[in-house]
């Protein structure tokens, strides 16, 4: 199992663990809610059987008030007793301050000129809220009236079912920042790693190249071949290992940009590669000749590269490779599009494909494609991703950079001039 599937199945297996401990937790919270939901419900039916001896019974004893009076002075939930018309008859543990002020008359601050009122608003909402939560509990009285007792959850209960989600959302929370801090650190050590090794890999390409330059020069010399095609690709070769060399030991520092023909650049890195592919697949380079684009030449072809090599192993055999150059003047960008008439790509492995560690090949490293996302989108600031691709028919893989084609400004016609 190569290293992104591994990875990939480690979060499935987290999330599952974390999906399993959010549903216990939920679970075990609505158990409790339940339970003192049928405990609530409990206390206000007894309640309201209290309420209904009070305003029943004439003659009882001062023993048996006092019982009455504790059980219903010990209701905690907001209750609200009616009529058959929704005319509110009683209530308790409502908000005061809406049940019960004072308002001036006239504008005089004497006590003199004040009167309580309630707030009728107020009341209708609560009455509200309460039938959307129980069913009202019926006392009937002697003479066959109706009265209804509304209550709604007390402020524990409340909190109680809100409480899980708040819990979920601060370890949520804390556990995106979490990865956040780790993944930073991650990829920073090992970015230290790739930067240590690209160097280290640089200095020990120099003696190599240099002895290749050497023994060229001499087989210049000394067989007179100065323009032999063999010396000449030979020559290529060892200027494109330096290419490599330089690549690799300026990783880590921020690359010089410069405008750039696109197509040019195109061209020159698909001409070499032309001679070194087979013979079955067919390059080509079509598109604007002239359009520019803030470009590190290098660290460009090596994403041409990349992206040709990818498309051979996916061609297999015999095919063809285009490379096409779009400028888009609207919105001033170039447009690179890589179309090859491989074997395809599923439209679930569109951002799979650029994840450092997958690959196809069993020799692979899965490192192409993710470093050339890297050089475009960090490096040129621009995008990369797979724009259209279908199995047994191929892929078109899209780049899209910031165009820099500077436009002379249209001169007048010589019609509109005054001499």
């Amino acid at each position: 199992m190569n290293p992104y599937e591994q990875k990939r199945r480690w979060k499935f297996l987290l999330l599952a663990f974390a999906l399993v401990i959010a549903s216990a937790s939920l679970w075990y919270t609505n158990y409790l809610v339940k339970n003192i939901a049928v405990s609530e419900r409990t206390r206000a039916e007894v309640w309201a059987m209290s309420f209904k001896k009070i305003i029943e019974i004439e003659d009882i004893n001062d023993e048996y008030l006092t019982v009455i009076f504790s059980i219903r002075d010990s209701l905690s939930m907001p209750t609200i007793v009616t009529d058959e018309r929704d005319s509110i008859i009683y209530w308790r543990s409502l908000d005061s301050t809406k049940t019960n002020f004072q308002v001036e008359e006239n504008g005089r601050e004497s006590a003199i000129f004040t009167r309580k009122i309630h707030d009728p608003g107020y009341f209708k909402a609560q009455l509200a809220e309460m039938k959307r939560q129980h069913i009202p509990i019926v006392i009937i009285k002697e003479d066959g009236e109706k009265w209804f007792v509304y209550y709604k959850d007390s402020q524990l209960l409340t909190q109680l079912k809100v409480f899980p989600y708040i819990q979920l959302l601060v370890i949520g929370l804390f556990l995106m920042v979490a990865y956040t801090v780790f993944s930073s650190s991650r990829r920073s050590e090992q970015n230290l790693v790739w930067v240590g090794m690209a160097k280290e890999t640089a200095h020990q390409l120099g003696t190599p190249i240099s002895s290749l330059m050497a023994w060229i020069e001499l087989l210049k010399s000394k067989f007179n071949a100065e323009k032999d095609p063999l010396i000449l690709e030979m020559e290529n070769d060892v200027h494109r290992l330096e290419m490599v060399a330089d690549r690799f030991s300026k990783i880590g520092s921020t690359p010089n940009l410069h405008s750039h023909p696109v197509y040019a650049a195109i061209k020159d890195y698909v001409d070499y590669f032309q001679v070194r592919t087979s013979e079955k697949i067919k390059l080509s380079v079509t598109g604007d000749h002239e359009v520019e684009a803030l470009m590190n030449i290098p660290l460009f072809e090596w994403v041409i590269e990349n992206l040709m090599k990818n498309a051979v192993n996916a061609i297999g055999g015999e095919g063809s490779i285009e490379v096409k150059v779009i400028e888009n003047l609207v919105k001033e960008q170039v447009f690179i599009d890589v179309t090859d008439t491989g074997k395809g790509i599923p439209r679930l492995k569109f951002e799979t494909i650029f994840q450092p560690g997958y690959t196809t090949r069993r020799r692979g490293w899965g490192l192409g494609l993710s470093l050339t996302k890297r050089i475009i989108e960090n490096y040129h600031k621009g995008l990369i991703f797979v724009k259209d691709s279908e199995p047994g028919k191929g892929t078109t893989i899209r780049i899209v950079l910031k165009s820099s084609t500077r436009y002379e400004p249209a001169t007048d016609h010589p019609a509109d001039k005054v001499y």
